[in-house]
């Protein structure tokens, strides 16, 4: 999967965490262990927020990473046409 559909993916979790957590606090009443839930859910946002980030950074850098190989990719075939060229021109063996 691509960096950008992983980056896609992560947009509907945060929702679900929340609605998840909301479900959670409706039932658990005045749990002490809320305050942990809380924690744990602040973390949790952090992680896909940075997740998301990371996800976006790689699909910079991997569509650079294509934009240099095609040009690498174009100056090897222009290099082989030359050569075939050649060799047509001056009757040579290939």
């Amino acid at each position: 999967m691509c960096a950008d559909g992983l980056r896609t993916q992560w947009g509907p979790v945060r929702a679900e965490l929340e609605t998840a957590h909301a479900g959670l606090l409706a039932g658990a009443g005045e749990l002490v262990a809320l305050t942990e839930l809380a924690a744990v859910r602040d973390s949790w946002e952090r992680r896909i927020a940075t997740a998301a980030d990371e996800c976006a950074a790689l699909a910079v850098n991997l569509r650079e990473v294509a934009r240099t190989q095609r040009g690498t990719n174009e100056q090897v075939r222009s290099s082989f046409a030359r050569i075939d060229s050649g060799a047509e021109t001056t009757g040579g063996s290939r």
